[in-house]
């Protein structure tokens, strides 16, 4: 598979919305979501999520075969089940735009950012420091957050010794 930029999610993302006619959500997650916000950085994979009020296997459908098409690896993510999500998360989603009945988000940044923190690869801590860098994230409301969901870390496996030691590491990248 090929690497992602800004430019492929935006056009895979005309392309579903000219194939799937009904109204519909979608939440662009990970590094995808992150270079959609600005960060130049290309990613692996397209993280998304849909609006589970409305599941549609048609969108699912259009959505596969776009990406394949575009050689790109697409990764449907549940949040709720992967991190605890902060409190004001459904607030916090960024608008991206209409693609054809399509309305996109990205979602939020803290909750990609604490996402992030807890797996804690060189890229993953990269990315949080572009958030906070360009504001789009403050690192007092993060470090809450972080805080918070370190007791409930193992219900959604994530080890609480290495998420608070990539915490450690998050830091000593933002002193720099």
């Amino acid at each position: 598979m090929n690497t992602i930029t800004a430019d492929d999610v935006r056009t895979f993302l005309k392309k579903v919305g000219e194939r799937y006619s009904r109204p519909g959500t979608l939440y662009v997650l990970g590094g995808a979501a992150v270079g959609l916000l600005g960060n130049p950085r290309p990613t692996v994979d397209l993280d998304y999520a849909v609006d589970l009020s409305s599941p549609d296997a048609e969108l699912r459908e259009a959505m596969f075969a776009v990406a394949k098409e575009m050689r790109l690896d697409l990764e449907e993510v549940t949040f709720k089940e992967f991190i605890p999500l902060p409190k004001g998360a459904d607030q916090r989603h960024k608008r991206i735009g209409r693609f054809g009945q399509l309305e996109v988000y990205v979602c939020d940044p803290y909750s990609i950012a604490l996402s992030k923190v807890a797996r804690g690869f060189e890229t993953d801590l990269e990315d949080v420091v572009f958030l906070l860098r360009r504001k789009l994230i403050a690192f007092k409301e993060l470090e809450a957050m972080v805080l918070a969901a370190l007791p409930h870390a193992q219900e959604f496996d994530i080890d609480p010794r290495e998420f608070r030691q990539n915490w450690v590491t998050l830091r000593k990248l933002t002193q720099r």
